[in-house]
């Protein structure tokens, strides 16, 4: 749905170049529908043979940090599909990078099938007990369905932070 709503809009869909899981799947899928999918893939997790091998452009790079920040410079959002560990590690982070001031770009949460319901509630208890700002909760927008996330990104409200940005 994803991968193919991309492609439909001429959206470039640049992710961590793997053959699997939902990124594979939303790959697949917009490279079908004719579109641009780019790649970045640190060598450790290429050299366990996942890359995808059939994308527009494929970037192997040293480290899994080179890879966010090669990802954040070349995206113009992001958007969190249910994951693991690796999805929460790169959703906290692009959400703390907003939360500084490093970027200004959409993150869109997709929250299918209340997948993500236990993390916001986290979100909303560091909110309860001092330790994150409400107005932190204007980094992200939610929606309960990957075809409301193309509505969410072309609706891009004032920036919630007043901090100024810089470059990463």
């Amino acid at each position: 749905m994803l991968g193919d709503g991309l492609a439909r809009r001429g959206i470039q869909l640049i992710y961590g170049g793997g053959r699997v899981g939902l990124m594979g799947i939303a790959a697949d899928a917009a490279l079908a529908a004719g579109g641009q999918v780019v790649g970045i893939i640190p060598e450790h997790i290429q050299a366990a043979e996942i890359e995808h091998t059939g994308l527009t452009e494929l970037h192997v790079v040293d480290s899994m940090h080179t890879r966010k920040r090669m990802m954040v410079d070349r995206a113009d959002a992001f958007v969190v599909l249910p994951g693991g560990l690796g999805t929460l590690d790169e959703a906290f982070e692009i959400l703390t990078w907003k939360q500084l001031g490093l970027h200004d770009k959409p993150v869109v949460i997709a929250d299918v099938d209340g997948y993500w319901r236990p993390l916001l509630g986290l979100i909303d208890h560091t909110v309860a007990q001092g330790f994150t700002q409400p107005a932190h909760r204007a980094l992200y927008t939610v929606v309960d369905d990957v075809d409301d996330v193309f509505a969410a990104l072309a609706y891009e409200p004032e920036p919630a932070l007043k901090i100024p940005t810089q470059k990463l």
